[in-house]
């Protein structure tokens, strides 16, 4: 049996292997247990064994006498929305986000529609451990409803954002393929586009749950979507993971902008029009910092997770952020990445500059970022005290910064190694100005880890 991927972005596990309906349940009572009272939005992306967790969630959630609206197949950020609409105690999104369709997770959310903060996962993990469920006679069970517009809403209130140049972009009359993976965002993306007056070509929008990609939209997994924005002679391509809250772009010439990009471009967007920090996390990309440090806004880091960049929004008043993975966050709207807000505000800024995706990538800073992946084995904490010694040798003096992993900033770009918060893996990131130079020393740093 598979060991559960614990969190605050989520408890995640193989389905029947690991993560199974019954234990959906004990953790669908625990967060009513925890939060006493009120009413719960629990939503789910398209994987089938969505089919099977949601009734469990609901099941324990009911038993300890929380009220239950269901909102059906939504991205992740749609819950987070409905969540703060509604004034509900909290949310619950079934979803494992990027991780392949053998994969699902449960996503918890607080009052304000955000990601439970450590010290909530912790005492929701302690009642969870402990079960010790707040179960309520049958005269208390929790009532449930069901509503499906929030698809549509969360639709309406992005365009309704100030932000989004809604008649700058209709004039542009822009052609967009999405590839929503016929996950969550099938339905969502390619409607936000054409209320915006976007021609849209649909890849993968079936939203059934059948990942005919890997369901990350890095760049090797989105070829599909390349060649079809050069067929269909689209101004840009459009892929978001099954959850709809990361957003990857390819330009008109079906070249990949990569991921990192998301974030400069929702930046430079929102920093045009409005001063505030900028927070990102450790592993995003300096191209985003530079773009903000151009608009003269001050950037703050973050570890890694949506939880925590959102905090350090809240604390230093950011007005942007987000993760180098695509995931944008705007909080004048909701504290959550969002592919949707993404989408709006890019098309925003391309029409501001009148000019094509490949043109406006071109006038950011080149930075060449790669990123690897291994098993975790043995104890990695102790590998990455080694591993302080070894990075001086093939770079010279660093920076050090231990909060999320290592990562070492050095004159020519830097490096992270950490353990994933989503897969029992560990991830590798660096990023340098030279090409070859990233490439030799990510085989250098995967090489010392494996």
């Amino acid at each position: 049996m598979t060991k559960l991927v614990k969190s605050t972005s989520g408890v995640r596990g193989i389905v029947f292997d690991g993560l199974h309906p019954a234990m959906a349940t004990r953790y669908g009572a625990a967060f009513g247990t925890l939060l006493k009272s009120g009413r719960v939005v629990v939503g789910r992306d398209s994987r089938p064994s969505g089919e099977v967790l949601m009734p469990s969630v609901i099941a324990g959630l009911r038993s300890v006498g929380i009220e239950v609206i269901e909102i059906g197949i939504v991205p992740t950020p749609t819950v987070e929305i409905a969540v703060q609409k509604l004034r509900a105690a909290g949310g619950i999104c079934i979803t494992a986000s990027h991780n392949p369709a053998q994969w699902n997770a449960l996503k918890f959310f607080n009052n304000r529609g955000e990601f439970i903060t450590p010290t909530q996962y912790r005492k929701l993990d302690n009642i969870f451990e402990k079960q010790k469920f707040a179960y309520k006679p049958h005269a208390g069970m929790g009532e449930i409803s069901t509503q499906d517009n929030w698809v549509e809403e969360h639709v309406r209130q992005t365009l309704a954002l100030k932000v989004v140049k809604r008649a700058a972009v209709k004039r542009r009359r822009f052609k967009v393929v999405v590839d929503a993976v016929n996950g969550a965002g099938s339905l969502a993306l390619p409607l936000l586009l054409r209320k915006l007056g976007v021609s849209v070509v649909e890849l993968n929008c079936r939203g059934d749950g059948d990942f005919v990609r890997e369901p990350e939209p890095v760049a090797g997994n989105i070829t599909g979507l390349a060649r079809a924005v050069k067929k269909h002679r689209a101004d840009l391509g459009m892929a978001c993971d099954p959850d709809a809250d990361r957003l990857a772009l390819v330009d008109e010439k079906g070249r990949p902008a990569g991921e990192e990009l998301t974030l400069a471009l929702a930046a430079a967007a929102v920093l045009s029009s409005r001063r505030g920090p900028t927070v990102i996390n450790l592993s995003t990309s300096k191209v985003t910092v530079d773009t903000a440090r151009s608009c003269g806004s001050k950037v703050y880091y973050s570890k890694v997770g949506e939880a925590n960049v959102v905090q350090m929004m809240r604390r230093k008043k950011a007005v942007i952020g987000g993760e180098g993975n695509g995931g944008v966050i705007y909080p004048a709207f909701h504290a959550g990445r969002d592919a949707l807000v993404a989408a709006a505000l890019v098309l925003s800024h391309l029409a501001g500059e009148k000019t094509t995706l490949s043109k406006l990538v071109s006038t950011f800073p080149a930075y060449y970022t790669v990123k690897t992946k291994g098993r975790l084995r043995g104890n990695f904490t102790s590998r990455l005290k080694s591993f302080e010694k070894e990075i001086r040798r093939l770079v010279g003096k660093t920076r050090v910064d231990r909060r999320d992993g290592l990562r070492f900033d050095f004159d020519q770009g830097w490096v992270q190694i950490r353990a994933s918060n989503t897969e029992p893996i560990y991830r590798v990131i660096v990023e340098t100005r030279s090409r070859t130079f990233s490439q030799r020393l990510s085989v250098k740093v995967t090489k010392f880890f494996s």
